[in-house]
């Protein structure tokens, strides 16, 4: 059996498909499309949900991937057993009512016995216990040998997910151990003792089960199949550890260099080698894909990963960045088949050197709390770690539970990891209850995506903003209705239109339709699921049926706004590449009549000289007026001609490339203007971060941006009419203004100091002894925190064996300030315990070290009997 790379599997099995028909498409990204019941693809099958539903018509019927998924249900395990990973490639063949059974079986026998060259007496099949189908198929059209085929039960083989499109599966498995099976019994426990590996699932989805129970034929049946790229590696290279497999390996290599670690020595390294090998190629993707660190969603679980695996590094003894340089060679390995890797290859490793260092402060920061627990552990002899808290580490403070532990096992403590559990698990269902419950494959089932397949409207809108046409299809509430009335709010769907339907970060037009006493106005259009135009409307006269003309009239002003804006977020994209660096790519965009909006990756704020610098090459390109021109063209030839995109699976076979002269290009199915003079003004009005490397920029253009130049200049003429002097002089009348201010600030605190320090000798000279510690306290008036603190110091220098305890009221609030000197300290005086008492009389809270401690109250009115309570408390401190 010939050794096979992993890159070299992937290939052969792409090519083998295509010889047989299907159309091979590149992996679609981790972040689903249309999708709210999934937070990451996470099978081979997920990206094309709409095709298997009907909601969308294939580019094919046959169809061939190999797709990038993440699953995390078993994270635990990573590393710790042979086959889990959170990253892996699902490859998959696919027919959308075209072939069944017979093709699909006869293929993956083809491929594993002729293309693979696997022994054939190292294989077993399974499928479905009732399915006299397939091993008919299997026996009669292959050559496999009849006994090496057993039927298992549902559990095992048949594929369903509640009502909806089910059927059975048959599975190819690989056995690795010596000697025949010769029963479904031995054959389940070898699988179950991992002699017996699954490779390759087809699943023949030829039911559709209703809520009754009853399993119905389909008219069309389907096939999904998959195989994990990563497993039949293991096979072909003859390894017993996916982390053996070629481009996994070369990972474990560079981090047995960089922790001087050898592997095979010692399983506890071993584990921590392989969680990194596997979570380093997950958060590379995850961040090629535009996912970025966060605290919620699928940044949630890149943090998560990274956090994880950086924890791994330290207990490896890697205590610098490192995580980032390893990204290199997960790029050089699979930048073949994924070359945007490649060219991202500078954001990534940004990325992630960045939430690095960021996690060493996490570190810093939660070992502060995790002290404070083991302090209030040991003060109440306590020995466990409530599982609240641990979990309010892991989640709040992203401190792995890991670390937690070895951290407690030191003291000779321990979590309460069932309780952890318990919280990890609520927090799991909060996720799962924020995300859309869907019925099968996460198709919503709404009338919206009910709307037959073969209509179709057609977009004539880029040179015209008004046509006539023929009304298809008429929705009210949830229903497909003949007629609309007067007063009545619905849907519209006619054979052609002119308005824009909301996409690719552009609002949706508005405007009128209307024919003889039939007026509707427009409120919005959109696209279903599917991709049907839909223009929701309000019926202001009338009425209007299927099948009758209309006419459809595009609000002229605004559209010509939203242009405007569109086309400058093309020019704002490409000066902010110039300005900011050729790293910044599009991460998000808003566009309606009023503004733009344009999310971008950078790591830090654009100073105000480099966002001028990207305002005035903007309208440097306005002023030139440069020709905007849309050329259609193939995907790969826009890829050739240097056209901004995310190329990520999301586009057809030809696109639209909108060219701002010889400035800006970019894919675009949008509108724009006819040339960059039309814009007319760019002005930004704010950039601001909005995630973890995400900047936003926020800009007017046109008759907006205008009014904001004039609203500006008003403003600036009422401020010189109320400083009394010329515009010019605003900043000089300003600049007095201020210097007068601080003065008369400066006059405020040496009055407040002179009040102070009046009442020091007074304080002094009225102490109460306890225990041999002279107790000092007093109450003042519009004496602020920093006055209160000097006047406490100075008290407590004087006074020897002391503990001062002050308290003002100053702007409605009471301020408490708490000292003590060090013989006070030995004698049991802990100002932090004082203050927390006093304040807590004023309706406050605060504390502090033994020596000095400052606190504030909501109660003011409470101050002198806050103050009056010192003596009870030092009396219960000192020894």
């Amino acid at each position: 059996m010939e050794k096979l790379g992993l890159n070299q599997i992937r290939e052969m099995y792409l090519s083998f498909f295509e010889s047989k028909g299907h159309l091979r498409l590149p992996s679609y990204s981790l972040i689903p499309k249309n999708d709210k019941s999934l937070l990451l693809i996470n099978a081979g099958m997920a990206p094309l949900k709409p095709y298997f539903t009907g909601m969308q018509t294939p580019p094919n019927t046959r169809i061939t991937t190999s797709q990038k998924c993440i699953r995390t249900g078993d994270i635990e395990n990573v590393g710790k057993t042979s086959r889990h990973g959170t990253f892996f490639e699902m490859l998959g063949n696919f027919s959308f009512g075209d072939y069944f059974k017979e093709e699909a079986i006869q293929w993956a026998w083809e491929f594993s016995t002729e293309v693979l060259k696997l022994p054939k007496d190292k294989l077993y099949v399974t499928i479905y216990l009732d399915d006299d189908e397939s091993f008919d198929i299997w026996t009669s059209k292959t050559d496999i040998d009849p006994s090496r085929i057993f039927r298992l039960g549902k559990d095992d083989n048949f594929w369903e997910l509640g009502i909806g499109p089910c059927g059975p599966c048959s599975e190819i498995h690989f056995d690795r151990g010596e000697g025949k099976i010769n029963s479904a019994e031995e054959f389940v426990k070898a699988s179950d003792e991992d002699r017996v590996m699954e490779f390759w699932n087809l699943v023949f989805t030829q039911f559709d089960k209703d809520e009754a129970g009853n399993y119905n034929r389909l008219a069309n049946p389907n096939i999904d199949t998959g195989m994990g790229l990563e497993r039949i590696s293991v096979i072909m290279q003859g390894k017993n550890n996916l982390f053996e497999v070629d481009t996994l390996t070369v990972i474990l290599d560079k981090i047995s260099k960089m922790a001087d670690v050898e592997y095979g020595k010692d399983e506890k390294t071993d584990i921590s080698m392989r969680v990194i090998t596997d979570h380093i190629r997950s958060v590379t993707f995850m961040t090629s894909d535009g996912i970025l660190p966060s605290n919620e969603g699928r940044g949630y679980v890149l943090r998560r990963l990274l956090r994880r695996a950086a924890k791994h590094g330290k207990s490896l003894g890697i205590n610098e960045g490192f995580l980032y340089k390893l990204t290199d060679v997960v790029i050089d390995s699979s930048s073949g088949n994924y070359p945007e890797l490649k060219e991202k290859r500078d954001y990534i490793k940004k990325v992630i050197k960045l939430e690095e260092e960021r996690f060493d402060e996490t570190i810093d920061s939660g070992m502060h709390i995790v002290n404070e627990y083991i302090e209030d552990l040991q003060n109440n002899s306590a020995f466990v770690l409530s599982g609240e808290r641990a979990f309010k580490l892991y989640d709040t403070y992203g401190f792995p539970i890991e670390l937690t532990q070895e951290i407690l096992e030191e003291k000779g403590m321990t979590v309460d990891l069932d309780g952890f559990d318990r919280e990890m698990q609520n927090q799991r269902e909060r996720a799962r209850a924020a995300r859309e419950e869907t019925n099968y494959m996460g198709a919503k089932d709404t009338i919206l995506n009910k709307i037959p397949l073969e209509i179709e409207t057609e977009f004539n809108g880029y040179n015209t903003l008004e046509l006539n046409s023929k009304v298809k299809v008429l929705i009210k509430g949830e229903e497909f209705v003949n007629q609309l009335c007067e007063g009545e709010k619905g849907i519209i769907i006619t054979e052609e239109t002119p308005f824009y339907a909301e996409m690719g970060g552009q609002v949706g037009d508005k405007g009128i339709m209307f024919a003889g006493s039939f007026k509707a106005e427009v409120l919005d259009c959109k696209k279903n699921v599917a991709g049907k135009v839909l223009h929701f409307v309000k019926v202001v006269s009338g009425n209007i049926s299927v099948d009758e003309e209309t006419t459809l009239s595009v609000n002229a002003e605004r559209r010509n706004n939203i242009r405007r804006n569109h086309t400058a977020t093309h020019i704002l994209n490409e000066a902010l590449r110039k300005v900011l660096g050729e790293h910044v790519h599009q991460s998000g965009s808003y566009v309606d009549d009023e503004r733009l909006r344009f999310d971008f990756n950078h790591f830090e704020a654009a100073s105000a000289e480099e966002l001028k610098k990207i305002e005035n090459l903007v309208n440097e390109n306005i002023m030139k007026v440069l020709n905007v021109e849309t050329q259609v063209m193939t995907l790969e030839e826009a890829r050739e001609s240097g056209a901004i995109a995310l190329f990520d699976g999301k586009y057809k076979d030809e696109v639209r490339v909108v060219v701002v002269g010889n400035f800006s290009k970019e894919l675009c199915g949008g509108t724009h203007v006819g040339n960059s003079g039309e814009i007319g003004l760019f002005k930004i009005v704010s950039e601001a971060g909005v995630a973890a490397g995400i900047r936003r920029i926020e800009a007017v253009t046109g008759p907006t941006a205008l009014a904001l130049v004039e609203e500006k200049n008003n403003l600036l003429k009422e401020i010189a009419n109320r400083l009394k002097c010329g515009e010019k002089e605003v900043l000089h009348r300003l600049d007095v203004q201020f210097a007068e201010l601080k003065e008369k600030e400066r006059e405020i605190e040496e009055l407040k100091a002179k009040l102070a320090s009046g009442s020091e000798d007074e304080i002094l000279n009225n102490f109460k002894e306890i225990s041999g510690v002279k107790l000092l306290t007093g109450t003042l008036r519009d004496i602020d925190g920093n006055a209160l603190r000097e006047l406490a110091d100075k008290i407590r220098s004087k006074a020897g064996e002391c503990v001062v305890v002050l308290g003002s009221v100053a702007e409605g609030k009471a301020q408490f300030v708490a000292m003590a000197s060090k013989a006070a300290i030995e004698k049991g005086v802990h100002c932090g315990k004082i203050i927390k008492e006093v304040a807590s009389i004023a309706g406050g809270g605060g504390g502090g070290r033994p020596d000095m401690a400052q606190a504030g109250g909501k109660l003011p009115e409470k101050l002198d009997e806050a103050i009056g309570s010192c003596a009870g408390i030092v009396e219960k401190l000192v020894k």
